[in-house]
């Protein structure tokens, strides 16, 4: 961004050398007049985001500049693949590996897509949907004259299958491995290239063996979600053609997801944001909003640059949970994301168990992750608001979703399992899952709540019950000699849960002591199912008591 400072001569933009370089393609290319895209149409009078040196500091929104150069060359395609090849080298730089796997993928999309419409190849980029949908965007391909100096045949396409492959063992992305080698396998085959086709299937061998490793050792991780919106409109006198600019020009009141390797904690993203736009705005224009409730931008203070970050998860609806199956499934291809924020009636944030409320908002991104960009505009977002009693129910069918989620896994994790039990069947007065039950399911209380949110609860406590004790059996069968007595403990206070339970909602509870003699349901997600719960809330056709944005 340019300093605002009259004698200062600004530095030549990247963008505007881009958009140089563009116009100088297309002339040596002969795409006609009047084909550019809207970045290209005036490099002189083009809105610089600062020189070069800024946009390596910020890998999104270089990214982002070359995604958009990238896209308006749809009648150049081998024009469109240097700058999805450029945004690879950039990923792999960075760290990125999924998105410069994408980033191959797309490229191999896009020259399959050339060589079907040439019929020098029996599939296009549809072939590549089961990848990523995201590469139905290859299809935009326009057959003008850009196309017929390009030089692309089936031995290059093999070449950038190859290097699909590799990029996705890089990026961990092991099962997609097979869907590329689909492509590959009948031309070899057809070629009877033995050795290549000996080489594939030992890769091949060697990814299903990771998928299994992965699988049973649960380490692999694929990326973590954040939402970030940027507000700040505060505009600055200069001395160019424009009189004002404003800190976040076209990306205020904007919002994305970030997608950020492995495990980064929401602390490593709001650092990593804050110091970027410290540098360009100066650290005492900058200022991070905690809070992940919505913000009214007559709020803000104009004189700031503010940017809202929030951890979000991917959401899954229950019949995509039925469809998806393993973690990598629930991983992959996903563009709707979930983040709660907790509230009360009196305006309090938080507030005992019997006024504790909380809107869920479920955003939808433009694209599904991941993409050839590690973050994606959201297109739309739904919120629901969730009573007190939903909000019990809501999260007793979490715990149970999570309990069972530790005793069906394969390899367990004693200490996460023996951490979440000691969290569960505490018998606090003021704490844990009897605070629920006492505030919605006492006698005293009942009454004031419709029917069948009651009996959802009290099932829910059913299952709870259940789950914990399933966990106690689990345990009891792995622990070494020196935990028994910690063992004991727990499942003392486990007979003592239930038993209160058994009061309080006047029927036997029965707990589970004989330890775990069948295996449990394989479905981690059975009480989001619930007919009423409002964990499940779809995004199309919302009713009309739900807010859209």
């Amino acid at each position: 961004m340019s300093s605002g400072s009259g004698d200062q001569v600004p530095a030549v933009s990247l963008h505007h050398q881009h958009l140089r370089q563009q116009r100088q393609d297309h002339q040596e290319h002969g795409v006609p007049v009047g084909r550019e895209g809207p970045d290209e149409a005036d490099p002189d009078g083009a809105d610089g985001h600062g020189a070069d040196e800024e946009h390596e500091r910020d890998p999104e929104m270089l990214v982002d500049l070359q995604y958009s150069l990238a896209k308006s060359y749809a009648s150049t395609p081998e024009l469109r693949k240097t700058w999805l090849d450029s945004m690879a080298r950039i990923h792999v730089k960075n760290g990125d590996l999924s998105e410069a796997a994408m980033c191959y993928v797309h490229v191999a999309a896009l020259v399959a897509e050339y060589l079907r419409r040439k019929a020098m190849f029996r599939q296009g980029c549809s072939a590549f949907r089961i990848i990523t949908p995201n590469t139905d965007e290859e299809a935009a391909m326009m057959e003008d004259v850009g196309m017929q100096d390009v030089h692309f045949n089936e031995d290059v396409l093999m070449e950038l299958l190859e290097e699909c492959a590799d990029g996705l063992w890089k990026a961990e992305r092991y099962e997609l491995i097979a869907d590329i080698y689909k492509l590959i396998i009948p031309i070899y085959e057809k070629r009877r290239d033995f050795e290549k086709l000996a080489h594939l299937y030992d890769t091949l061998h060697r990814a299903y063996s990771k998928v299994t490793e992965v699988m049973h050792t649960g380490k692999r991780l694929l990326g973590t979600y954040f939402r970030v919106a940027f507000f700040g409109q505060q505009y600055q006198f200069t001395d160019s053609e424009r009189d004002t600019e404003g800190y976040f020009e076209d990306e205020d009141g904007k919002e994305y997801i970030y997608k950020e390797p492995k495990f980064t904690p929401l602390s490593e993203i709001s650092q990593r944001l804050l110091k970027l736009y410290s540098d360009k705005f100066g650290s005492e224009n900058v200022k991070m909003i905690q809070d992940s409730g919505k913000v009214n931008p007559k709020d803000l203070d104009s004189k700031y640059a503010y940017i809202q970050v929030t951890h979000v998860t991917p959401y899954l609806e229950e019949k995509e949970l039925a469809d998806r199956k393993t973690d990598f499934e629930r991983s992959h291809n996903i563009r709707r994301f979930v983040f709660e924020t907790p509230f009360t009636v009196s305006g309090k944030k938080q507030g005992g168990v019997e006024e504790q409320c909380k809107r869920r908002t479920i955003l939808t991104t433009t694209h599904c992750f991941p993409y050839v960009k590690k973050r994606i505009a959201v297109m739309y977002q739904h919120h629901t608001d969730l009573n007190p009693i939903e909000v019990a129910i809501d999260e007793m069918s979490r715990k149970v979703a999570e309990l069972r989620q530790l005793c069906s896994a394969s390899d367990v994790d004693m200490i996460r399992l023996q951490l979440k039990l000691q969290g569960s069947i505490s018998v606090q007065v003021n704490a844990g899952p009897l605070a629920y039950a006492r505030a919605f399911l006492d006698d005293s209380c009942t009454k004031k709540y419709p029917d069948n949110k009651v009996k959802q609860l009290k099932e829910v406590f059913r299952q709870f019950v259940d789950a914990c004790g399933q966990g106690l059996g689990i345990n009891e069968r792995l622990i070494k000699e020196d935990q028994q007595e910690y063992h004991d403990e727990m499942k003392a206070n486990y007979r003592d849960l239930a038993r209160e339970l058994s009061v309080i909602m006047h029927e036997p509870i029965c707990t589970v002591e004989d330890g775990l003699k069948n295996v449990l349901p394989d479905s981690l997600h059975i009480f989001n199912a619930i007919s009423g719960t409002p964990t499940s809330a779809t995004i199309q056709g919302v009713s009309s008591s739900t807010s859209v944005v």
